[in-house]
């Protein structure tokens, strides 16, 4: 009997021990559930950190799209625009001051002389026979015009007269500008002096002016001295238009 109660409390104990054992072994799996748990925690919050930040990032709306679009983009467009901005402005600027300057220029040159600006008129040189005669070139047009180049000249009918040749030495350095009213000269050869020259007399004569890009359309009739000029179109040479007649330049 003694013995029977033994075993019931060895028994009874055996169970106990298996229960705290289970409870103990339940316990440690909760335990580890629980870690589970507490470390999943942080790692959820570090993923949803690394979303919201990867989605920043990626989505471009706060990091790379105001980095890229922002730097780039907004560089591009605001500074671009800017910098273009500044860059067409400053073109613009240079190109408006390049035309105001270039309009102040080409307001300041003066058109070429036309027929019709000039009065020309024609003086015999103070010399006995006559080789020479001066033509004046006066400006009657009221604005100013540049007389260009030399008098092209006709001792006779255009259509049938020799070309008289400019005489190189005489082109001056600048262009001729004349403001109303003021004048021009131009000394020209009309004979050698000889007493056998063929010589012919005319009583007129055309005067022809350059445009600037060749000979201009219309041209001038010139009344000779009295007596009318005995002329040799073989001989015969012209200088430029100057300011004022000058020893050398226009001595031939």
């Amino acid at each position: 009997m003694r013995h029977h109660r033994k075993n019931t409390v060895l028994a009874a104990a055996a169970v106990a021990a298996l229960s705290l054992g289970l409870t103990a072994c339940g316990g440690s799996d909760t335990g580890a559930k629980d870690a589970g748990s507490a470390s999943s925690a942080p790692q959820a919050a570090a993923d949803q950190n690394a979303a919201t930040t990867g989605g920043s990032t990626t989505g471009g709306s706060t990091s790379e799209g105001s980095t890229t679009d922002g730097t780039t983009a907004g560089g591009t467009t605001a500074g671009g625009a800017t910098a273009g901005g500044k860059g067409t402005t400053a073109s613009t600027a240079s190109t408006a001051s390049t035309g105001s300057a270039t309009g102040a220029k080409a307001s300041a040159k003066a058109p070429a002389c036309a027929h019709g600006d000039v009065r020309i008129t024609v003086e015999k040189a103070d010399e006995v026979p006559t080789e020479h005669v001066v033509l004046t070139a006066t400006n009657v047009s009221g604005r100013a015009c540049t007389l260009l180049e030399y008098p092209l000249l006709a001792f006779g009918p255009i259509q049938t007269a020799k070309d008289v040749p400019a005489v190189a030495k005489s082109k001056p350095a600048v262009p001729i500008v004349l403001k109303n009213g003021e004048p021009a000269y131009a000394n020209v050869r009309v004979a050698l002096g000889g007493v056998h020259e063929d010589n012919k007399v005319v009583k007129e004569f055309t005067v022809n002016l350059f445009a600037a890009d060749g000979p201009a359309e219309g041209s001038v009739v010139v009344k000779a001295p009295a007596g009318g000029l005995a002329v040799n179109e073989a001989a015969a040479k012209t200088g430029y238009w100057t300011y004022e007649l000058r020893n050398g330049a226009d001595e031939f």
